[in-house]
């Protein structure tokens, strides 16, 4: 339990703010690879499995390592992985436009009101910086990035999720203790890397996280709800509250 004030909140990015890596991420690997002359098809299910490791780039190298490791001999293989990675982000850019990637239920509202509340907000997450600034100027409007004061996003810090160095990051840009913000993260290298920088954490879960490890988050939902659709509480306490408003994440805050 904790006494220090809410003045943040810190969102991870994929699969929290919106179900991007199956209908996004995921459509955009494949499109790159076409693009390419290659034949890689990376189905709702593998790409379950890559998840696993974070990072694009670094997930095409393993599913390399993984099913097709002559490529490894490759010269040019950082040039060859880094150029698949470029027009994958250009093919999600796509997407986003035309509006492919909605964001979560209840998001939007509850950015507003943590708005509209004074709260601090701030992006923590691997993705690359032109991938945040496609989901939120396309879902939340244009000059909605500058909502956020500090964005700490892709190569930022060289060691990614599931280690807290994202989190320390922005937590040094913003000037505050973890004690005094919480995060919001889908899976369980998010919530550990959010753990590990000491911010007591929010999990929405989707379909490629729903059983994964989430004993040390304050709460685990289904959603962040709306009034008319309230979310599922898996793990922890809602207090009998249907959606997150900003009294409930306090207590979510607070350890209550």
């Amino acid at each position: 339990m904790t006494n220090s004030p809410l003045t943040a909140l810190i969102f991870d990015v994929d699969g929290t703010l919106a179900d991007t890596e199956r209908d996004g991420h995921r459509v955009a690997f494949n499109r790159a690879f076409s693009e390419a002359g290659l034949d890689w098809h990376w189905d709702v299910a593998l790409y379950g499995e890559l998840l696993a490791v974070t990072g694009g780039k670094e997930r095409i190298h393993h599913f390399l390592a993984q099913a097709h490791p002559a490529q490894l001999a490759r010269t040019d293989l950082d040039a060859f992985i880094a150029g698949l990675h470029r027009a994958k982000t250009v093919h999600y850019n796509m997407l986003g436009a035309e509006g492919g990637l909605p964001l979560r239920p209840g998001v939007a509202r509850l950015l507003q009101a943590a708005r509209t509340a004074g709260l601090r907000l701030a992006i923590a997450t691997t993705t690359t910086p032109e991938n945040v600034t496609t989901l939120l100027e396309n879902s939340l409007g244009a000059g909605s990035s500058a909502w956020f004061e500090c964005i700490g996003a892709g190569d930022i810090v060289p060691a990614k999720k599931p280690a807290p160095d994202i989190y320390h990051w922005v937590l040094a840009q913003m000037q505050l203790p973890a004690a005094q913000c919480l995060a919001f993260e889908d899976s369980e290298n998010g919530l550990r890397a959010a753990h590990g920088a000491a911010l007591r954490t929010v999990v929405t879960v989707n379909d490629y996280t729903a059983s994964q490890n989430f004993d040390a988050a304050a709460v685990v939902l289904s959603d962040l709800g709306e009034p008319n659709a309230p979310f599922s509480c898996l793990r922890g306490d809602t207090g009998g509250a249907g959606y997150a408003d900003l009294e409930t994440l306090q207590r979510w805050h607070r350890g209550q």
